[in-house]
Order: structure tokens, then C-alpha cells, then sequence
């Protein structure tokens, strides 16, 4: 009987879903007409077409409708509270600019700010710009921000610009394709799980990710350029991170910090004053990464063991591990890096050399105390000191260890990374 009730109500709720798709009705605003009084007119599950021109206001989407922006109109919040803000379910804003919210820090004005239960909210193809955070997203689930162009408050001083996307409390979001400039921070993250971070253009702001307390997540094909920092993660676990790029950051270029069950593969990391800054890190897997021409290449500490270090490229980087400990760790024990500055040799041609690579050696130490001797790096006396020191161990402190470095770079195109620093850093 269950399966005879079923076979008669489809064709009674299929019937019901095609006439409410048949009554959406679509509404047009021209200018000197107002966005919201035709908002308030449209049914849920409407579009509102917004012609071309200079709107003079503060929405409030309060039903699931679709706010489409014709040949790019502006919304001007008039520098007061939010441009936009989404407080239902299944709001789509697409093509507008968006500009000109308050700057009150304690209420997070924003150009668009998408409220607690505004599940579901898509935002695509907008230009944001002198809003004080672009997006403020919170506690809303499954959200879209999609191929915006979102720039901050360029006349303020960084820490008092709002952020690019802010994302709390969240699941499930979908940040993808955005161009991300002169914010505090470009992207923030707290407290969200489940998300994909995909395509994003990071640049000119304190860190192009600052993010914390979320599990879960893709961060993938991002690039982060020119900022104190490039991608902070910290206090997080079960982080995938592939086929980003962190170059010319006049701090870090990844920072992994507090992290646990993270796969961090096939990322370039290069022109940072510190490439990879790893701190309180464990059981994560580093793989495929290249890693070069940064002043450290990796500064790593804080019991930060039993990682998976494997076929990654550290290449002419001034220092290519800082590393103060009280004992070795081991990298490459399966299959082992590339090191620019390794010794070595490999009598056999297999492509491996023969004996391990040290990184932290008398050498290493000694530039650390009198940074001058950088200058004298590639000197015979000093390449003779290296080997001196691979003799004789009580010279040695604990250091990285690999015992298969590889004696070629993975990564054939390693060279057009060269060069790329953080203006005046060098």
C-alpha cells in the first residue's frame, strides 16, 4: 500500500513543483527606481533584474529570491552599516558592485554580510570595493563565493581594514575564483569545516589566509603573493593542501602550526623570508613541494616530529633548514628530497646520493651567529669546512637528516622561481 500512496502522490508533487517554478515571476528596477521597494513586491523564488546605473542603497534580502545585476549596477551603502545583507535562505546576488559600507569594527560592517541561518547564499561575479570586510559570513551553511573581485579600504592602515571573506562557524562553504587585495587579512577562517578553497588570488594584505580551529577542509590551486604572510594554518587537522603558491611574503610563505593529519603536496613556496614555518606539527605528510630562493627555507621547531617528508625540492635557498632541537629527524626515508646545496655523491648513477644530507651543520651554525659569512658561502674554504664537518660528528648539532637525497630536482620548471622576493627584502 506505502508503494501504490507513492506512485499516486509523485505525479501530484511533480505537478506542484512545476507550477511554482511556472508563477517565479522576474521584476526589473531601472534607474531612479528603488532595488528595495521591488524586493519587498517579489514573491519568494523570484528574480529582480537591476539595470545599469548608481543605487543609492542599504538592502535587506529577507526571502529566497535572485538579485541579478544588469551590465554591472553599483550599490552604495553611503559608508553607512552593510551594503547588503542576506538574512534568508537561497539568496543568489550575482553581477553588481558593491561599495561603500560603514567601518564600525564592533558591528563587522560589511559589503555583504550574510547572517546566522542565511544557508545556501550565493554570491558570484561581484565587485567589492571600499567596504570595510567585503564578506562577513556567519553560522550560515553551504554558502557560495564565487569570481569576485573584493578590495578594502586602501587609505586605511592595514590593521584597521576589515577582511576579505570572513568565514565563522560554517560548513560546507565553496570559496572559489575570488581576487582578493589591500584587506586586513584576505581570507579568515574560524571555526569552519568541510570547505573548499579553490582558484583564489591573495595579495597586498597581512596574511593572504589567516586560519584557525576548522577541520576538514581543500585548500587548492590558490595563489598568495606580496603579503606579510601567505597561508597560515594553526590549530588545525585534516587539511589538504595542494598546488598552492606563496611567493615574495616578507614573513612566511606556508605556515603550518598546531596541525595534525594535514597532506601539504605539490605547492611552490618561493621568495618568502621563510619558506615553510612549521611549528608544533605531527603526523602530517609533506610531499612533491618546492621550496626555493626563500631567505629559510624551512624554520621548523616546537617538537614538531613524526612527519612525512618525501620527493620534495629545496633549491637556493640561503638557509634551507633552521632547525633547533635535541635530536635528528629524519626526512626522505623512502624516497628522499632534493637539496641544492647537497655534497655528495652518487657512484652508482642511480640518482641518489650516497651519503645522507645534513642540513644544520657547522656551517649553517656558524652563519647564524655571524650572518656576515654568508658572503663566503660558495668559497672553497667554506665547502672544505662542510666536509670537515661530515667527518668528524662531535662538530655537528641535531639536525634534519635525509638519507637519500636525491641528486636531481623533481621539478623541471624550478628555475622560473627565481627572483621573485618581496620588494626591498634582499
Amino acid at each position: 500500500m506505502a508503494v501504490l500512496s507513492l506512485r499516486y502522490a509523485l505525479p501530484g508533487v511533480l505537478a506542484g513543483l512545476l507550477a511554482s517554478v511556472a508563477s517565479a515571476a522576474e521584476w526589473t528596477v531601472r534607474p531612479g527606481e528603488s532595488i528595495a521597494v521591488t524586493v519587498a513586491r517579489a514573491a519568494p523564488g523570484d528574480t529582480v533584474r537591476v539595470e545599469r546605473g548608481r543605487y543609492p542603497e542599504r538592502l535587506v534580502l529577507d526571502k529566497p529570491i535572485s538579485l541579478v545585476g544588469v551590465d554591472r549596477p553599483t550599490l552604495s551603502g553611503g559608508l553607512q552599516g552593510d551594503t547588503v545583507r542576506i538574512i534568508a535562505e537561497d539568496v543568489t546576488v550575482e553581477g553588481f558592485n558593491i561599495t561603500d559600507s560603514g567601518d564600525d569594527r564592533v558591528a563587522q560592517n560589511a559589503g555583504v554580510y550574510i547572517q546566522p541561518g542565511a544557508h545556501r547564499a550565493v554570491v558570484k561575479n561581484c565587485s567589492l570595493s571600499y567596504n570595510l570586510f567585503g564578506f562577513w559570513i556567519e553560522k550560515s551553511n553551504d554558502v557560495r563565493i564565487e569570481n569576485n573581485i573584493i578590495t578594502g579600504k586602501r587609505d586605511y592602515r592595514s590593521a584597521s581594514r576589515g577582511n576579505g571573506i570572513q568565514l565563522y562557524n560554517t560548513n560546507g562553504a565553496r570559496i572559489i575564483g575570488n581576487h582578493i587585495s589591500f584587506v586586513r587579512d584576505a581570507i579568515y577562517v574560524d571555526v569552519s569545516h568541510h570547505a573548499i578553497f579553490r582558484g583564489n588570488r591573495l595579495h597586498h594584505s597581512r596574511y593572504g589566509t589567516h586560519y584557525m580551529n576548522s577541520y576538514y577542509n581543500l585548500w587548492e590551486d590558490n595563489e598568495s603573493w606580496l603579503n606579510r604572510g601567505g597561508l597560515a594554518l594553526m590549530e588545525v587537522r585534516e587539511q589538504t593542501v595542494r598546488n598552492n603558491r606563496a611567493w615574495g611574503n616578507s614573513d612566511h610563505g606556508i605556515m603550518l602550526r598546531t596541525i595534525q593529519d594535514a597532506v601539504v603536496e605539490n605547492n611552490v613556496v618561493a621568495g618568502n623570508a621563510r619558506g615553510f614555518f612549521i611549528y608544533d606539527a605531527e603526523y602530517n605528510t609533506l610531499r612533491g613541494n618546492l621550496v626555493i630562493d626563500n631567505l629559510v627555507g624551512v624554520h621548523m621547531w616546537a617538537g614538531s616530529i613524526n612527519n612525512v617528508v618525501e620527493g620534495n625540492d629545496f633549491i637556493s635557498n640561503r638557509e634551507q633548514v633552521r632547525y633547533v632541537a635535541a635530536r635528528d629527524v629524519e626526512w626522505g626515508s623512502k624516497g628522499g628530497n632534493h637539496w641544492s646545496n647537497y655534497l655528495g655523491w652518487d657512484r652508482d648513477g642511480d640518482g641518489v646520493g650516497d651519503v645522507p644530507y645534513h642540513a644544520n651543520d657547522v656551517v649553517d651554525r656558524l652563519s647564524w651567529r655571524h650572518p656576515m659569512m654568508k658572503l663566503l658561502l660558495a668559497s672553497p674554504a667554506v665547502q672544505t669546512l662542510r666536509l670537515v664537518g661530515q667527518q668528524f660528528p662531535l662538530l655537528r648539532a641535531p639536525s634534519v637528516v635525509d638519507p637519500n637525497p636525491h641528486m636531481h630536482p623533481h621539478h623541471e620548471n624550478w628555475r622560473d622561481w627565481l627572483g621573485k622576493h618581496f620588494p626591498g627584502s634582499r
